[in-house]
């Protein structure tokens, strides 16, 4: 397959066919990339089919011949045993790049930068936000670490999933992920007291939620998340043990690197103790159920 500049386009492996993955590798191949795919469960990457991808049973034939392999695993110890482990490191060739799109701690992208870089393998670690939607139209905000020639490399491909921007060097995008998951996960928590607040004073929350929209409390929070806590719908896009687990990965690379987080290990506490209460499988905005329950209120 090639550009309309008869430039011929990277070949592309794409390891893991989950919720994001799924439909971020469909655009792949909906751009004409027919990447080489492998999943844990093969039965998942079958869609992908139809779309001209070749699915693997294995990872390490997936990745053979790739110029960019794309990982959307589940944390830093999956993706870890996936390369070094399982073998796909020594199946990559050199010179490709691997290109971490999961959400893992900034040390293990750093750790992986090194171990992949001394087998002449490139690396960048590209997390990305917005859900499920996002991988679906296109519009996921992209973190990239790592080296600006490998951002350059990676953008003609990052542009089918979203807006890519460079934050610095490796691991710099999963910090860039985990300040994004702070800002969530705590802005969650303001909406859901403030709108708690105001019901036990007596106001209409939906009200409320409509007289603060636009003004500087406004937010994608307070429009998304505040919608869902008005209609109880708590069913999970973000789930409340993957907030807790963002809130823990933040505290202990705060740790790391000598800075006090307080605010941050305040709402970690409340994440855990609505986990420990039965939260664990609702969408994070389920925080308003356990900041309702602490006031009495259902």
């Amino acid at each position: 397959m090639t550009t309309a500049s008869d430039t011929p386009l990277p070949r592309i492996a794409f390891l893991g066919t989950g919720i994001m993955g799924l439909p971020m590798a469909r655009r792949l191949g909906e751009a004409g990339y027919a990447p080489q795919v492998w999943n844990r469960t093969p039965a998942k990457a079958g869609p992908l089919a139809a779309l001209g991808a070749v699915v693997h049973a294995r990872a390490e034939a997936a990745v053979a011949g790739a110029d960019i392999v794309i990982s959307m695993l589940e944390s830093g110890p999956v993706v870890e045993a996936v390369l070094f482990t399982q073998g796909v490191a020594a199946a990559m060739k050199p010179g490709a790049l691997f290109l971490d799109m999961a959400s893992i701690q900034p040390r293990e992208a750093r750790d992986h930068a090194a171990r992949l870089g001394a087998l002449g393998i490139s690396h960048l670690d590209a997390p990305v936000s917005g859900g499920p939607g996002g991988a679906e139209s296109g519009t996921l905000a992209i973190m990239a670490g790592g080296k600006a020639e490998d951002f350059a490399k990676a953008l003609p491909v990052l542009k089918h999933f979203g807006h890519a921007t460079h934050v610095g060097p490796h691991g710099s995008g999963q910090l860039t992920k985990l300040a994004n998951q702070m800002i969530v996960g705590i802005t969650i928590g303001a909406v859901a007291e403030a709108l708690l607040f105001t019901s036990r004073g007596g106001a209409d929350m939906a009200k409320v939620r409509e007289a603060i929209t636009g003004g500087f409390a406004d937010s994608r929070v307070l429009q998304l998340h505040g919608q869902r806590m008005l209609e109880r719908d708590f069913a999970p896009r973000a789930r409340m043990d993957i907030q807790l687990k963002d809130m823990r990965n933040a505290l202990a690379t705060a740790q790391e690197i000598g800075f006090e987080a307080p605010i941050t290990a305040l709402f970690e506490r409340l994440y855990a103790e609505g986990v420990e209460n039965g939260l664990t499988d609702l969408d994070q905005s389920a925080l308003f159920v356990e900041l309702a329950s602490r006031n009495g209120m259902s």
